[in-house]
């Protein structure tokens, strides 16, 4: 499995907890020294700003996709390798299904989930089949993934996803996996 692009799906706010940063650009330096773009949501606030410079930082490349919306409250980064400016959250979204091989999740919020599940929505139904990377820095997805796991065991869940996504606990390891 060689990727050429990834999609981050990442906290538009740092987080509490150092160790999420740290990651987010132990991340984007493998990224780049692995020659995988980086593809985000455009924003430079956060941990999203965090791995777009750390991409930058190493050579790499970048491509953001924003929504207008989105501009006052993410703040658009302008040393991107590629922006692109969209009208609204869905096509956005769309696009970065679009231009990426693979996903990873980082800690975030509400946002983040929403990109998680609709990732997970769409390979369960075939509309792409992208593996999903959860790096779960210090535990942060554990309660998510044990509701994962009482979702299939109460028969909400058509199959077993965690054959689309796997969990990590450092950036390295999804290097590891995919080589």
């Amino acid at each position: 499995m060689d990727f050429t692009s990834m999609a981050v799906f990442c906290g538009s706010k740092p987080g509490n907890n150092s160790l999420f940063a740290a990651q987010a650009a132990t991340l984007g330096h493998l990224l780049a020294q692995n020659n995988i773009t980086l593809i985000y949501g455009g924003g430079n606030r956060g941990l999203m700003a965090t791995i777009a410079n750390a991409v930058l930082e190493k050579g790499g490349k970048v491509t953001g996709i924003i929504p207008h919306l989105l501009n006052s409250v993410e703040h658009q980064h302008t040393g991107l390798t590629e922006l692109i400016v969209v009208e609204s959250m869905h096509l956005r979204k769309r696009m970065l299904y679009e231009k990426c091989e693979a996903a990873v999740i980082l800690p975030g919020g509400y946002g983040t989930l929403d990109e998680l599940f609709e990732m997970l929505t769409w390979n369960q139904l075939s509309i792409h089949d992208k593996h999903i990377f959860i790096l779960n820095t210090d535990g942060f997805y554990n309660g998510l993934l044990l509701h994962i796991d009482n979702m299939l065991a109460e028969g909400f869940l058509y199959s077993d996803l965690k054959k689309t996504f796997t969990v990590v606990h450092k950036p390295e390891d999804i290097f590891e996996r995919t080589h």
